[in-house]
């Protein structure tokens, strides 16, 4: 069975820094593209930032020049690195993948979310 479970999350002051991980476990294959989303109680899931197997990257514009999406195959990991938070921020914070298991199938996996808070 694959899982993702995310890490990192927490309280920062305003201009602080937090590195979020996700990391994928299970009978897995491959993993394709990867990403980050958010959400605020009473909105809709935002996406944040997606790394795509060949290594390409795209960011949502409000988070532009202050995250930072990687990844690292070996670990079957990915990370977001959050400088310069603002209290606009604050949100849940969920890893996504693609992921083939050792089956060859190929299913959209979601974390179960790590609370982010930017507050002073």
């Amino acid at each position: 069975q694959v899982q993702l479970v995310e890490s990192g999350g927490g309280l920062v002051q305003p201009g602080g820094s937090l590195r979020l991980s996700c990391r994928a476990s299970g009978s897995i294959r491959s993993i394709g593209t990867m990403g980050w989303y958010r959400q605020v109680p009473g909105k809709q899931r935002e996406w944040v930032a997606t790394i795509f197997s060949g290594g390409s990257i795209n960011y949502v514009d409000s988070v532009k020049g202050r995250f930072t999406i990687s990844r690292d195959n070996a670990k079957n990991t990915v990370y977001l690195q959050m400088n310069s938070l603002k209290p606009e921020d604050t949100a849940a914070y969920y890893c996504n993948a693609d992921i083939t298991d050792v089956y060859g199938i190929t299913r959209n996996y979601w974390g179960q979310g790590t609370q982010v808070t930017v507050s002073s």
